[in-house]
This record gives structure tokens, sequence and C-alpha cells, in this order.
């Protein structure tokens, strides 16, 4: 089933070898420390080499040698992420560059007084957005939409070296739903609520549209909440570029049918494909995403 477990990779301890070797050798030099990581990934992580593998070679048509080669090159690409993430959030943001694409779409969206919907993927580093915005004058609330099965001891331990407490408010999915008071109330007071829109978990509703050439199933709660409220919509990515520059990308939700969640599901997919094939080694959804394997 392509349906997510709820648990990134990486540990406590992993992440405590990250913040050590920042701060002891620096960042560029900590990366040298993932060729080891990736390659024992490379070596042992069958399962999700198996549903790597199957992404780089069906779903981009890659050629065998170029898909297990790619296999080693998309973790060590995420343990850079996660170092961006560890270095950044530990105060050394000075460190890095970017480049934003499309800030006005979403100084639009404020404009409109209505509060706005994001939607991301786990592809890049979205995490760090907030890091950034600071630097350009756009001062909103954000409110990330998660589950509790994503709060884990690794964000705890995150907030415990970060310099800076992080202003993203969260707001938790709950079988009750009370979650959509919140997200209504927040929207209320112009604020931005955040979602990625392509991990569902077992028991919750799906939608289904076909990305990279194979349909797949995606979380329905975006799509409804976006569609039913009526509110704007913007796809946001942060890419990481060469060296130490992230991508900021924020594109409106366009071209979507009657304003139902599926249209605006088709949309994001076609967006979300636009920026995969562009940064193929930034996809992190380490599981069977097609469903075409277990």
């Amino acid at each position: 089933m392509n349906k997510w477990k709820g648990k990134s990779k990486g540990t406590v301890l992993g992440y405590r070898i990250f913040v050590w070797c920042i701060r002891n050798i620096g960042i560029r030099s900590s990366y040298g420390v993932l060729y080891f990581v990736a390659a024992y990934y490379s070596l042992f992580q069958k399962k999700s080499n198996q549903y790597i593998l199957y992404y780089f070679q069906k779903r981009l048509n890659y050629g065998y040698w170029k898909a297990k080669s790619s296999i080693f090159k998309s973790y060590f690409t995420f343990g850079k992420v996660l170092i961006d993430k560890t270095a950044i959030s530990a105060g050394l943001r000075n460190k890095y560059t970017y480049e934003f694409d499309g800030i006005e779409n979403l100084r639009n969206l404020l404009a409109a007084k209505k509060g706005g919907v994001l939607i991301s993927a786990h592809i890049g580093n979205f995490e760090i957005a907030e890091h950034f915005f600071a630097d350009i004058d756009f001062d909103c609330q954000i409110n990330l939409v998660t589950t509790d099965q994503e709060v884990t001891v690794i964000k705890e331990y995150l907030e415990s070296v970060s310099v800076k407490k992080s202003n993203i408010k969260f707001i938790f999915v709950k079988e009750d739903m009370s979650h959509i008071f919140e997200i209504n109330q927040a929207l209320s007071n112009n604020e931005l609520i955040c979602f990625t829109g392509d991990r569902y978990f077992e028991g919750s509703k799906y939608l289904e549209a076909e990305l990279l050439g194979k349909c797949a199933k995606f979380p329905a709660g975006p799509f409804l909440i976006a569609s039913r409220l009526g509110v704007p919509v913007v796809y946001v990515y942060v890419m990481k570029e060469n060296n130490l520059h992230y991508h900021l990308y924020a594109r409106v939700a366009q071209n979507i049918k009657n304003r139902d969640s599926q249209g605006l599901l088709q949309s994001y997919v076609q967006n979300l494909e636009t920026m995969v094939r562009k940064y193929p080694l930034q996809w992190f959804n380490y599981f069977d995403f097609w469903d075409d394997i277990d």
C-alpha cells in the first residue's frame, strides 16, 4: 500500500551527530560525513532502496545504472537537507543565500484579507521557509496542519538546539474534527494554513490523481478544506540548489475546474510534477508511493 506509516527517516542520535559536526568542523565538512551515511543506507535499507529505485526507473525512466547510482545521490541529498535544516535552526542562517520566486503571490494573498492555504510536499526543505521570510519583510502567522504521528522526539531535540524559537503554530488533526474550527479561526485572522499534500495515513480519506504517468493516492483533507472554504491557494516549495543556496517557489493554484477538491488536486499534481522533474533527487518519499510494489 502507498500509505505513509507516519514515521520519517532519521533518529535523534543522527541529529546529535549532525549538530556536533556542524559546531566543530563546519557545514561543508559535515557534508563529507554523509558519504558514509548514504553508503550505509544504499547498502542496507533494502525496502526504501526498492521504492526509490522504482521511482527512478519506472517513473522517471532512468536506465538501470543511472537509477542505481541515483539511490546513493538521493540519500546524500536528503542528508544535506537535514544538515541545512539543523544548521539554520542552530543560528547559522547567515551562511546561506536564497532567491524567492513568487513572493508577490503570497503578498497578494495576504492583501485579500481572507487568509490563505499553502500546500507543499515532502520535496526540498520547506521547514526552513520561515527563516527566509523574515529577511524579505513577510510578516504573517503560519499554521502547519499535522498529525500526532508526526510529533517526534526529533522535533523536540531540534527545538532544544535552536537559537530562536519557531514562530510556526501547529494545528493537530483530531478525530473529533475540532481542528476545522482552529483552521477557520486562523483564516479569519488572515493567517496562512500550510498542508503537505502528498502523504496520507491508513484509514484517512484519499483522492487519486496521476503523477509521473501513474495513478497515486493523496490525502483528501487539504484539497477538501481548501475547496470548501473558498480561500486562495498557493503551492510553496523550498528547493536546494548548489552550495549553500536555496530557491523558494510560490505558485498560485491555477486551471482548477469547478473549484472542487479533485480539480484542486489535479492542479497541485501538475505543479508538483514540474518540481519533481526539475529536482529529481529531492523527492523524499521513501515508501511505496504508487502502490505498485508491496
